[in-house]
């Protein structure tokens, strides 16, 4: 299948501190991480490597995120004009949204299908890069990339995934069809 790449970034600022929601290309880039599943290897980029995150990604068969469509590509389209829907992109919380029909999140999917945990948040993250923290925020990503690789992957390999439901707060399954994506098709575009 080719190169599949997971991927997550962090922000140098909140939500909050760049108007809102619908500014997300202001919030900057403190870390991101790609996952290599050829190499099985984490690559870290700092602001400064963004030209080579955008020339990684574009060189990947499939990108593997959580809320990476509305949310990290917009973060990176501040840095470059690329057209981020032409990259193969598998989000994996657009997919879980649509078969569901609301927003669940990562946590809320990792405990409940791998029994692992995100081991901070993006505020803290924020919080470490203004400390100067950056092996934090490194690690951080790290963990969370990890975390999204674990949720495909065995998304791929049972044809299923679980998530605690923030309505009932109960365990519930629901079916994936991720095995079947390939590189060919884009999975969904940015709202």
């Amino acid at each position: 299948m080719g190169n599949i790449v997971y991927f997550d970034l962090e922000t140098q600022k909140s939500a909050a501190e760049v108007g809102g929601w619908g500014h997300i290309d202001r919030m900057g880039v403190s870390v991101a991480v790609l996952y290599h599943a050829d190499k099985a290897e984490y690559e870290v980029y700092l602001e400064k490597d963004v030209d080579r995150l955008i020339a990684d990604l574009r060189r990947a068969a499939l990108v593997v995120g959580f809320n990476v469509l509305r949310f990290d590509y917009s973060v990176l389209a501040a840095y470059s004009v690329f057209d981020f829907s032409t990259v193969p992109t598998l989000d994996l919380m657009v997919s879980l949204e649509e078969r569901i029909k609301h927003r669940v999140g990562l946590d809320a999917v990792a405990e409940a299908t791998c029994g692992v945990k995100k081991t901070a948040s993006g505020m803290e993250a924020i919080q470490w890069w203004r400390e100067g923290k950056q092996k934090q925020v490194a690690e951080y990503c790290c963990y969370d990339v990890k975390t999204t690789r674990l949720v495909h992957e065995h998304g791929v390999r049972t044809g299923k995934v679980s998530y605690v439901s923030h309505k009932t707060f109960l365990k519930q399954s629901v079916a994936v069809d991720w095995a079947s994506i390939g590189p060919v098709a884009h999975l969904s575009q940015p709202s």
